[in-house]
């Protein structure tokens, strides 16, 4: 089932030295379930994509379609990650996931329901009543995720999502964000700068010329079996996936 089709996409904006193009003529789907890594040279207008999808900007030119339906303004199928939790310090972990419906006055009792189902299942109900300082990093955005989860999104943006943690630890949480999205069955566009995270988590990976962005190419992604991202880091495998996209950003350069 297709959860996502961009069609022609184009991003003009004015700025003091003039018109810029962010992107223009990008056009590709993703089907129900799927993960869409995007790769692409520092610049190009990653993030901003994300943003015209989520109906946070309008595009100037081409259409967005989520569920056969035309995007126009914010998305409620939409939940958007950055690169910082945005947890609130002063709620606690149960607080902060049922956060996000109250604001959407959708804080019913079988939506506190699934959101108390999720802590469960991911590991956090041992923690629900502490607050976000008492957590790891790695912790703090397994919440974050289940937060986003709980209002039941059709498709997941993810910008950057892991910057902020160390290596060490963003290893860890992609293997842990990947496995849920997964059991969840949830649509998931990634944005990343880091070539292997792109291959990890990724069912395709989607690489962006330098700005104005265009598509290069949609690279599919497949190790033979299911594998989690740690996994296929040590898949023989990986080494080419890297070196190919590797030489379509070097041509920007």
């Amino acid at each position: 089932m297709e959860m996502l089709r961009v069609e022609g996409a184009s991003l003009r904006y004015q700025a003091e030295n003039g018109e810029i193009t962010a992107f223009e003529d990008i056009s590709f789907s993703v089907e129900k379930g799927e993960f869409l890594s995007i790769v692409g040279p520092s610049g190009c207008g990653k993030s901003t994509l994300l943003s015209v999808i989520a109906g946070l900007l309008p595009a100037t030119g081409g259409s967005i379609f989520v569920k056969g339906e035309r995007v126009r303004g914010v998305s409620p199928h939409i939940g958007y990650m950055l690169q910082r939790d945005t947890l609130l310090e002063w709620r606690t972990i149960r607080s902060n996931v049922l956060f996000g419906l109250e604001i959407r006055n959708a804080l019913t009792p079988d939506a506190v329901r699934r959101a108390d189902r999720l802590l469960e299942t991911y590991g956090l109900a041992d923690f629900a009543q502490m607050y976000p300082r008492q957590l790891s990093g790695g912790m703090r955005q397994r919440a974050a995720l289940i937060r986003t989860l709980a209002a039941e999104p059709d498709i997941l943006l993810l910008d950057e999502a892991f910057s902020a943690l160390d290596y060490q630890t963003r290893l860890a949480v992609t293997d842990d964000v990947h496995r849920i999205l997964k059991s969840e069955g949830v649509t998931a566009l990634m944005v990343t700068h880091d070539i292997p995270e792109s291959i990890s988590m990724g069912d395709r990976v989607m690489i962006l010329s330098a700005r104005p962005a265009c598509i290069r190419e949609i690279l599919p992604v497949d190790f033979g079996a299911p594998l989690a991202p740690l996994e296929r880091r040590s898949h023989p495998a990986f080494g080419p996936y890297f070196d190919r996209i590797w030489k379509e950003l070097k041509q920007d350069e």
